[in-house]
Parts: structure tokens; C-alpha cells; sequence
């Protein structure tokens, strides 16, 4: 997959997940920020007080390159790495998944630990619908009224989605880009007389 593109869950799922006598319930959801997991993860603990344990992996960012595990409790490396390692080979991102569990009497020891969590991440991720997003640069230009013909002829052949417009006597027009097609539409704005192009960090 090209750089310029992850993959991620469409909407959130949920599902539960019984081993031996313990119950696994599992909770996926698509995340953009490290607030927003938090709020996700407070809600759970407050709806499920009294459960054992809340555990949980996140990934964020295009490449995973931020991401977290915890073992709330559970033995080193039993819970979140399992939780983790199936958002890896899932290759998903900005998704976090936490599994509740109630501790039913019977101890997993730690192999039946990993496979349980491991299954029940494996098993609400098969519930997600993944789909294929795009890394996308912002992009402002501004142009003279007499270059708008030369600007539109470009978006018309880059197709870069439309976020604003505004034609005066200065026009202005807010573009997203997938980043791989990025400098060369910024090439070809910088180009047309009288056009100042500007790249929006997020």
C-alpha cells in the first residue's frame, strides 16, 4: 500500500467473547486523537465499573506510528500486545479496541490469556467494515480573475477535491489533494501567472 493511503474501521462494533467461564467484551472504534480515545475509554470504565479489567491497544496516525498497549492489571504482555498485534496484522490504524473482561473464576494462565485476547480483537475486527482512506494535503491558492481560466483548466485535469471557492476581483479556492499528487499540482498552480499557492498544515 503506498504511503499516501491506511486503511481504517468505517464505524464503530462491538461484540462479546466468552472463554471458559470469563467474559470478553469487545469494543472497536475509528479514532483521529489521543483525547478522543481517552473519552472512549472513561465511558467504558464508567459503564462497566466493576468489571476486571478494561484493556486496550490504539493505533494512530497514517503509518501507526503512534500507538499504545495496556494490560490493565492483566499479566505482562498478555492483553494489550495481543490486542495490538491484530490491529498490526489487520494493517489498521486510528482504531482503538478495548476487551472488558469479568474474570468468571477460572484462571486462562497466561497462553490462554493471549489467545483470548487475541481472538476477541480478531473477532470484533471481523465485524468492521476497513476501508482505504487517503493522506491529503490542503492547498490555497490565490489568482487574479484574468488567470481563472488557466486555474480551472489545472482542476479540472487533477481533479483535486473542491473544499472552497470564491471568485472577486481576488479569487481564492481551497483544494485537498491526495499527498502522492500533491507538488505536481502545486507545480503546475505556481506556474500561472499571477497564482500564489500555499500548502495548509493541518
Amino acid at each position: 500500500m503506498s504511503k499516501d493511503s491506511y486503511k481504517t474501521i468505517a464505524r464503530a462494533a462491538e461484540t462479546t467473547y466468552r472463554q471458559l467461564s470469563s467474559k470478553f467484551l469487545v469494543y472497536a472504534y475509528p479514532v483521529e486523537s489521543e483525547e478522543e480515545i481517552k473519552e472512549y475509554l472513561d465511558a467504558l470504565r464508567k459503564r462497566w465499573f466493576d468489571a476486571t479489567h478494561h484493556c486496550y491497544a490504539w493505533r494512530l496516525g497514517p503509518q501507526g506510528e503512534h500507538f499504545r498497549a495496556n494490560d490493565d492489571g492483566e499479566p505482562s504482555s498478555t492483553a494489550g500486545k495481543p490486542i495490538l498485534g491484530q490491529l498490526l496484522s489487520q494493517e489498521v490504524t486510528n482504531c482503538l479496541v478495548v476487551v472488558v473482561r469479568y474474570f468468571g473464576g477460572t484462571k486462562l494462565g497466561v497462553p490462554g490469556l493471549i489467545a483470548a485476547y487475541k481472538e476477541s480483537t480478531a473477532l470484533v475486527l471481523s465485524e468492521c467494515e476497513i476501508v482505504e482512506c487517503t493522506v491529503d494535503v490542503r492547498i490555497n491558492v490565490s489568482f487574479s480573475y484574468m488567470a481563472m481560466n488557466d486555474v480551472m483548466r489545472i482542476v479540472k485535469d487533477m481533479q483535486p477535491r473542491i473544499v472552497d471557492q470564491q471568485f472577486d476581483n481576488l479569487c481564492t479556492m481551497t483544494l485537498t489533494i491526495r499527498e502522492g499528487d500533491s507538488e505536481q499540482l502545486i507545480g503546475r498552480l505556481e506556474k500561472v501567472e499571477g497564482a500564489t499557492v500555499e500548502v495548509v498544515e493541518e
